[in-house]
């Protein structure tokens, strides 16, 4: 029965892992590379490695509409105005663990 509830865990985790991952190609791979090491559209800096905490304060300012770094404020509220806090907070902890 562990064994049962191990591997239920693994299958679990594994799907929500690539629910993530298919949200960062969706919403940010084309901007920032698969990596997240593209300056988006040459201004940006790169994503890959930073905080998840930077990420998620600079994600729902974008969304707030109360940041626009890099003149990217309208861009980037139109690629995060769908997403809930719990998504965002899934793809900054994506994104955080992506090697620098």
């Amino acid at each position: 029965m562990k064994k049962f509830y191990f591997l239920l865990t693994i299958v679990v985790m594994t799907s929500l892992y690539a629910g993530v991952a298919d949200e960062y190609s969706k919403k940010c791979a084309n901007c920032h590379g698969a990596s997240g090491k593209q300056s988006a559209l040459g201004k940006s800096s790169k994503i890959a490695g930073k905080s998840a905490s930077s990420i998620v304060r600079d994600l729902e300012g974008y969304k707030a509409g109360s940041l626009s770094k890099h003149g990217m404020g309208g861009l980037m509220k139109a690629q995060v105005k769908n997403l809930s806090s719990k998504q965002i907070k899934s793809l900054a902890s994506y994104i955080s663990k992506l090697p620098r």
